[in-house]
């Protein structure tokens, strides 16, 4: 009999234990919780700690209530101006509610997909009014500002608070890109080309002056040259007539040793006549005298 009831005891103390073990839980500081009874909502706990709930009949759902992140895929959107660019943007959000989050998407994979979609229909309607030069200017803010106002009310039917939106990237699409490359390339080319055949005909204007100058610089040398060498042959001859008026057998004399010496002095053989003129001043000749 004893036995019996020391098992019935220890049969009790299990259940009790369970129940104990089932009815506590543990919220976290980073968590909160909403406690279920056969699936209907019954409170919400926010409060870090140890908390208890009915064992068995109802259970406790967590959510994070730390700041989340989400980073959306690359977006290719047409603006105002009809240009295509890549878009890439950031959202940080935070679950406020949580009764309304596991009513509106149960859990945290299925709220990342319905915000992305809200952000990527947000960036269409915003991003499809705005021109590109808008994105490179200060108005970039007031475009982020709107965004996040339109994701945030959009949001709210989530149950999470939308504390920042962001693009951090925004570039064109490769092939336009690459475009605007080829386009670029084949003006700056265009340029090159321009200029070399400015740089030309430039050239040929100054190598013509040049020339132009050359050449008349060369005929007025010659030009001065030429009187000059007239000037001197008039003073030579008339040097030589002075001195042959003088005494003209002594010029005639020096002249002809002058000639003797160009024409003998370097080895030259000449056959001439003994009589000629060319030896006047040899042997018994007029020259002589």
């Amino acid at each position: 009999m004893n036995r019996t009831v020391q098992i019935g005891l220890a049969a009790l103390a299990l259940v009790a234990l369970a129940c104990l073990g089932s009815s506590a839980f543990i919220v976290n500081q980073a968590e909160q919780a909403i406690v279920l009874r056969f699936g209907a909502y019954r409170s919400t706990i926010k409060e870090p700690g140890l908390h208890f709930k009915q064992p068995f009949i109802e259970d406790v759902v967590f959510f994070d209530q730390r700041l989340l992140a989400l980073d959306s895929a690359d977006e290719q959107i047409i603006l105002g101006d009809q240009k295509r660019v890549v878009v890439d943007t950031y959202t940080r959000y935070r679950i406020v509610d949580p009764l309304r989050f596991y009513q509106a998407v149960r859990n945290e994979t299925t709220a990342r997909g319905q915000l992305t979609q809200i952000v990527q229909s947000a960036m269409r309607r915003v991003m499809g009014t705005v021109m590109l030069p808008s994105i490179l200017s200060e108005e970039r803010t007031r475009i982020m500002q709107q965004l996040q106002q339109d994701v945030s009310e959009a949001a709210k039917s989530l149950g999470v608070a939308v504390v920042d939106v962001r693009i951090r990237r925004a570039d064109l699409p490769e092939e336009t890109s690459q475009a605007i490359y080829d386009r670029m390339k084949s003006e700056r080319e265009r340029q090159a080309k321009e200029l070399r055949a400015q740089g030309y005909e430039w050239g040929q204007q100054i190598r013509a002056r040049a020339e132009r100058e050359r050449t008349v610089i060369l005929a007025e040398a010659q030009r001065q040259s030429q009187i000059l060498r007239g000037d001197g042959d008039a003073l030579a001859n008339k040097a030589y007539a002075d001195a042959f008026n003088q005494d003209p057998q002594f010029f005639a004399l020096y002249r002809s040793l002058q000639a003797y010496r160009s024409a003998l002095g370097d080895g030259t053989t000449m056959v001439l006549s003994p009589d000629s003129d060319f030896f006047r001043y040899f042997g018994n000749g007029p020259g002589r005298r």
